[in-house]
């Protein structure tokens, strides 16, 4: 075990090392047919600590972690932190270009890799001179020549984490933004920030000692958080490579989940196929989600299926997962309190926010302004961009660039983010506004709502439209809807029904390439 005079202050590889090996011989996670235990893990992931060592990485140095959702994923995480190094996740849908520019910036000298990614690194090493190592999860056969297979790099039998000097203000992350407003951006988090954001998710999410938690979204981002704070509870995780609503259902039933992580299409999904399979589902204790409200017929459709299961919790990059939950006994459909679930809930304990006007002036209680964070697991800053950390990290204060408006009661309305908010005929109009307006509309599976320029008004409120499954949803339908919901500004001058919308890397809706698409059409028609 590690000592004081090795290790002080609060580091996460000294949490982790006291915590890991307490829980033996339980099982700390299952993904497609492979399975392992806390000793296992921490064993493991010791000797990749101890291979990283062995190459020059210590505290600051960074290892990017580059594969689908699997054990090896949890082990290089554990890894690395046994290392004392610093974590540069990256998502499997990132595209090419990303992931060059990620590598390239974070300064990258271990990059541990999937065999989907074989491809990218091989063909771009020359462009990383800083990389000296590629570790390729597969076998000495299957790795291209250059890479060091998996086994190969955990050969050396070792005994317990290395002896490293490791302090609570050094590096443990650089987590890249999902980059739809340019390049992406890398978010520094210290070994501190790290380590209060996990005891934050073990307070407002109230993990408990059998917990039994599926994970179906990308372990580089909002779900792997949820892992490593789980992990010090001891739950056992049941990790799939992406969201598939049968396995989901089958994985609750068969292993009796109590906890799953969710975004609201996928809750949405879920409760369609439910209304055509028998399923026991009465394990489930929690569904967290994130990204979006629930509408409230979804919600009422979801209580009665569940019981009161569900949490929302508001995050970014910056400040990890939690900035507001809002919590179980809130999401309610009585008259009284339905209007709450159109927010994001109260902030979390170690959370402050304010409401701002562009002065940096606090607005009064129900106006909109930009929401503004302070929290002890905010980010340092931005990775090389100290311009951009300055705009960002306004004396101690995360400028998280969503619009929002606060109640009387503390409640925090998301309205939109500054860059997506439309200006219509010189009236602002929140997307999130007409989005949910649309949302309710029968037969709408999911919207998307941009402005697209146009010469009188400036820019013409425009959704995009998923319909349902076998739904007959016309043009006509969706404003008729939303007249009875929107001021007349805010109603859509168009509306467009589409196979599916585009997503980012991290699953959020891409308006960046929804904007780009509705341009060049409208450039091809004139």
């Amino acid at each position: 075990m590690l000592n004081d005079e090795v290790s002080a202050g609060l580091t996460l590889n000294r949490i982790y090392a006291n915590a890991l090996p307490r829980f033996g011989d339980k099982l700390a996670m299952v993904c497609a047919d492979d399975r392992i235990t806390y000793r296992a893990l921490f064993e493991s992931a010791c000797k990749v600590a101890h291979a990283l060592t062995r190459q020059g990485v210590g505290r600051n140095v960074r290892v990017a972690l580059a594969m689908s959702n699997c054990i090896e994923y949890a082990i290089a995480d554990q890894g690395i932190i046994q290392a004392g190094a610093t974590k540069v996740p990256l998502n499997d849908m990132l595209g090419e270009k990303e992931i060059k520019h990620i590598i390239k910036d974070s300064n990258a000298r271990v990059a541990i890799v999937g065999k989907n990614f074989f491809e990218v690194f091989k063909s771009n090493r020359t462009a990383w001179p800083e990389l000296e190592t590629i570790v390729g999860i597969a076998s000495p056969e299957e790795c291209p020549s250059g890479f060091v297979s998996w086994q190969e790099f955990m050969a050396e039998n070792v005994s317990g984490p290395p002896e490293v000097q490791v302090e609570e203000n050094d590096l443990a992350m650089i987590g890249y933004t999902g980059g739809t407003t340019g390049v992406p951006k890398g978010v520094l988090h210290t070994q501190r920030t790290i380590a209060l954001d996990m005891l934050s998710h073990i307070a407002e999410l109230g993990f408990l000692d059998d917990e039994r938690i599926l994970l179906s979204s990308p372990l580089p981002h909002a779900a792997g958080f949820l892992m490593l704070a789980a992990l010090l509870k001891g739950a056992t995780h049941f990790v799939d490579v992406r969201f598939d609503t049968d396995k989901v259902i089958d994985r609750i039933e068969k292993e009796k989940v109590t906890f799953t992580f969710l975004v609201p299409t996928m809750i949405y999904r879920l409760l369609d196929r439910l209304k055509e399979r028998n399923a026991d589902l009465s394990s489930l204790r929690t569904v967290v989600y994130g990204a979006a409200p629930i509408t409230v017929d979804r919600l009422r459709e979801g209580l009665a299926r569940f019981g009161p299961v569900f949490m929302q919790i508001y995050g970014q990059t910056e400040v990890p997962n939690l900035i507001t939950r809002l919590r179980r006994e809130e999401h309610r459909v009585d008259e009284s309190v339905v209007h709450r679930l159109k927010s994001c809930g109260q902030p979390v304990t170690m959370a402050e926010v304010r409401i701002i006007d562009g002065e940096g002036a606090p607005v009064p209680v129900g106006e909109s302004g930009e929401l503004a964070v302070r929290a002890p697991y905010a980010m340092l800053g931005y990775h090389g961009l100290p311009e951009k950390t300055a705009e960002t990290l306004v004396n101690g204060w995360i400028m998280t660039g969503d619009i929002a408006k606060q109640d009387e009661d503390g409640y925090i309305y998301l309205l939109d983010r500054s860059k997506d908010m439309i200006i219509s005929g010189g009236m602002n109009v929140y997307t999130t506004e007409v989005e949910n307006a649309i949302q309710g509309c029968p037969g709408v599976g999911q919207v998307c709502v941009i402005g697209v320029p146009h010469p009188d008004w400036g820019e013409a409120v425009s959704a995009f439209i998923v319909p349902e499954a076998g739904a007959t949803l016309t043009e006509q339908d969706v404003k008729d809807h939303c007249r009875g919901e929107l001021s007349a500004y805010k109603r859509p001058k168009m509306v467009k029904f589409v196979d599916d919308l585009p997503l980012t890397a991290y699953g959020k809706l891409d308006k960046k390439v929804l904007r780009a698409a509705a341009q060049d059409e409208l450039k091809g028609s004139k």
